[in-house]
């Protein structure tokens, strides 16, 4: 091959390889993926239940029905009450944020006020992957449970995954506490009643 033709054939392929890198579509942030996988659930309820816990710590979760409803979806919140048997007090609520993915507890009375003990959580401090994230608590949350006589919670990690498309898993451990819930994802139930604070559009006032 003369010089001149194989200058333009190399250069060809340089263009060619170029052209299929820039074609590749960008590899989905975990991140989002997760927050996506959740959302394409939003408007259904789910049965879950304890899959490891302490027998007398958690005896009336054990004892329970757990349901979870992916309630509420926007493009950077997802909303999701969790029901324990008549206990209608609490939400999950995954926030995309500059810093990452959050995640908060909301808790509430029977009458839509705050709990004393609510909007603990934390932010994701890595990427996490596309079906497990992990939510150390932040510093709101150590504050609070310090104030309110929960020390042991200041580190509190909380793991929400995706085991198996058919499964969410909560998880919360630290040192001497490892409890878990599993939800059946196969399967809409029935939706519950409204978690308290719903009934009249109570909104929390968090939005930190």
């Amino acid at each position: 091959m003369k010089r001149t033709q194989y200058i333009m054939v190399s250069a060809v392929a340089v263009i060619a390889a170029s052209t299929m890198v820039a074609c590749t579509p960008a590899a989905e942030d975990p991140n989002d993926a997760f927050f996506n996988t959740l959302a394409a659930h939003c408007g259904n309820a789910y049965e879950g239940k304890v899959t490891v816990g302490d027998q007398a710590v958690d005896a009336d979760w054990i004892a329970a029905r757990i349901v979870i409803e992916v309630k509420e979806c926007t493009d950077d919140r997802i909303r999701v009450p969790l029901h324990v048997g008549n206990d209608h007090s609490r939400t999950w609520v995954f926030t995309r944020t500059q810093q990452g993915l959050q995640l908060k507890h909301d808790h509430r009375h029977n009458d839509g006020s705050h709990d004393q003990l609510t909007w603990y959580g934390g932010t994701a401090f890595t990427a996490g992957t596309a079906t497990e994230q992990s939510f150390p608590a932040d510093d709101y949350s150590k504050q609070l449970f310090s104030e309110h006589g929960n020390p042991a919670s200041i580190n509190n990690t909380w793991i929400v995954s995706f085991p198996d498309a058919n499964t969410l898993r909560y998880r919360l451990m630290r040192e001497n506490r490892d409890f878990q819930v599993e939800v059946d994802l196969s399967t809409p139930v029935e939706t519950p009643p409204a978690p308290w604070g719903w009934e009249d559009n109570y909104q929390y006032s968090f939005d930190n």
